[in-house]
């Protein structure tokens, strides 16, 4: 059987590229000063945390997650953004930002630390075997035959909720 030589480099590669995405995005979602920044930094982690979902062969859950978080969560909130007051509020710049900063990354990193020595240094048992193939066959059939009014439903309220954000984008807002 032939196989493509650099198979294994490319998977590597794929997954660095997923794991990047992830971390980029979950930095930007943290450190971002503006709302809508933090929010896109969400989606691109969520992306990111897709696309290893499906590298670990799970591509409904990776579809679950696009749908849900990107799709859902991500929009939501940014139709939040624009349904709210034009004017952020300036933060306080007295308060010792790059003492918080740095406390933060000192746990975070200690937290890593703690869980990478546990995952290295434990005997893990063994994954089963048999994949059961019929429960996403099962959890497909459910969604898109039995529920599949409620999912036309669900789009409908979202195009009208779309088109809503639109119409309030487009005449502006004022204040009283």
């Amino acid at each position: 059987m032939n196989t493509f030589p650099a198979a294994q480099g490319l998977a590597v590669a794929i997954f660095l590229l997923c794991l990047a995405t992830t971390l980029a995005g979950a930095l930007l979602a943290v450190v971002a000063t503006r709302l809508i920044r933090g929010v896109c930094g969400l989606a691109m982690a969520c992306v990111g945390l897709a696309g290893l979902f499906y590298f670990l062969r799970s591509p409904l859950l990776a579809l679950m997650e696009i749908l849900i978080y990107v799709g859902a969560v991500c929009v939501t909130i940014v139709f939040a953004i624009m349904l709210a007051e034009p004017d952020e509020p300036r933060g306080d710049r007295s308060s010792p930002r790059a003492i918080w900063l740095g406390l933060a990354m000192l746990i975070a990193g200690a937290v890593f630390i703690g869980f990478w020595r546990l995952g290295a240094g434990t005997v893990w048992p063994a994954g089963a075997g048999v994949v059961i193939e019929g429960a996403v066959k099962a959890i497909g059939i459910a969604l898109l035959g039995t529920w599949g009014l409620a999912f036309e439903v669900i789009s409908l309220v979202l195009m009208v909720a779309i088109l809503g954000a639109l119409a309030v984008a487009r005449t502006g807002r004022t204040k009283p």
